[in-house]
């Protein structure tokens, strides 16, 4: 049996393509316990997610979490489920639509979207083998993470990278690592704030959550909490907000060490406890709303605004961009400005069809000679 995994059958002539892989978390199959705890067990394996020593770790997450965890999570799942599936899975999807018909719109050039999750389906490696059999000899990996961090844009680069071990005909890579200050993200974050506050009125103060990670992970040389805070900065200089007027957290704290501070429910609960407070949360680590951010911050999140004093109905969820038309382009912006060197701007279907027809006709003297 091969290493290597078997290519596509290729013809020569065959025109050659660039793709693109917009990349997420993953979701589970279904908001059911047995879905959950293969999702779980998937995740939470990687090292880069749990850097405990594996022997601790698969006691406790065999023995414990995935006992009593894909219960409790399949609910929160439930919660928030579509006729279509899971969130994340759909606004990917829909991220996926707009993004490839704006890019084939502005470009002659051929170019294929696949979308790839680091767990769960579809796979970054059923992404590459759809993209090898368009001809994709050129391949931009785009993981929608803003903000680097090991745990999620390392993770997805992972599974690109252990997908390229076992290929042989590898095509030419380009990853985007973070785009945390890029203008056009900047811009559509700032512009979805806006139009809530047009629509809803401005907030007393407007919160920045982003997902957390272990302390230990700072210390050690992972870039996100100070990209996290130069995002915050970035927003409030466009929104023209004083200091006081926004805030920036770190949700899903897991375990009991140290991480990412302030945590998002204990600064809810100091400010539960302010009279009349409006209060605003933006998730601008996330590109499409998900368990996270449509459970846990919005609605656990309003529960204990609620139980420590805080008006719920003054406590308002911005959405995340999904597939809103100014996130759209800006992932138009971010992609082309990788895609430099491989764009043919003055490309001409004329021109790459003669080129295939010589190829063949090179291809049949060559077979006939033989």
């Amino acid at each position: 049996m091969s290493y290597y995994q078997k290519e596509p059958g290729y013809t020569h002539g065959d025109i050659p393509k660039i793709g693109i892989i917009l990349a997420n978390l993953g979701t589970p199959e279904k908001p059911t316990a047995p879905a959950l705890r293969k999702y779980l067990q998937q995740f939470l394996m990687d090292r880069r997610v749990v850097e405990i020593p594996r022997f601790i770790w698969c006691w406790i997450l065999h023995f414990i979490i995935l006992v009593f965890r894909p219960s409790a999570s399949a609910k929160k799942y439930q919660s928030i489920w579509t006729k279509k599936g899971s969130p994340l899975y759909v606004n990917l999807n829909n991220q996926k639509i707009a993004f490839e018909k704006e890019i084939k719109k502005k470009f002659k050039q051929p170019l294929e979207v696949e979308i790839g999750m680091s767990y769960g389906q579809p796979s970054i490696a059923s992404a590459v083998d759809k993209l090898k059999v368009k001809n994709c000899t050129k391949i931009l990996f785009f993981p929608l993470y803003p903000q680097y961090a090991s745990s999620s844009s390392g993770a997805a680069m992972d599974g690109l990278f252990k997908k390229l071990i076992k290929t042989r005909n590898i095509p030419e890579i380009r990853v985007i690592r973070n785009y945390h200050d890029h203008p056009s993200y900047i811009n559509a974050i700032a512009h979805s704030i806006q139009n809530h506050w047009i629509k809803n009125g401005k907030s007393n103060k407007l919160i920045f959550s982003f997902h957390g990670v272990p302390m230990k992970s700072l210390m050690q040389g992972d870039p996100y909490h100070c990209e996290c805070h130069k995002t915050a900065r970035l927003l409030r200089n466009k929104l023209k907000l004083r200091e006081n007027e926004s805030l920036v957290c770190f949700q899903s704290r897991f375990g009991k060490a140290e991480w990412l501070k302030p945590y998002f429910a204990e600064t809810l609960k100091t400010m539960g406890q302010e009279k009349n407070l409006k209060l605003d949360v933006i998730c601008p680590g996330f590109s499409s709303d998900c368990l996270e951010t449509l459970e846990e911050i919005n609605m656990e999140g309003r529960e204990i605004f609620a139980e420590h004093g805080g008006d719920p109905k003054k406590y308002r969820y911005i959405p995340a961009l999904n597939n809103n038309d100014e996130w759209i382009k800006a992932m138009l912006e971010i992609a082309e400005s990788h895609l430099q060197g491989w764009l043919d701007y003055k490309f001409k279907p004329s021109k790459i069809q003669q080129a295939s027809k010589e190829t063949k006709e090179a291809y049949q003297r060559v077979k006939q000679s033989s």
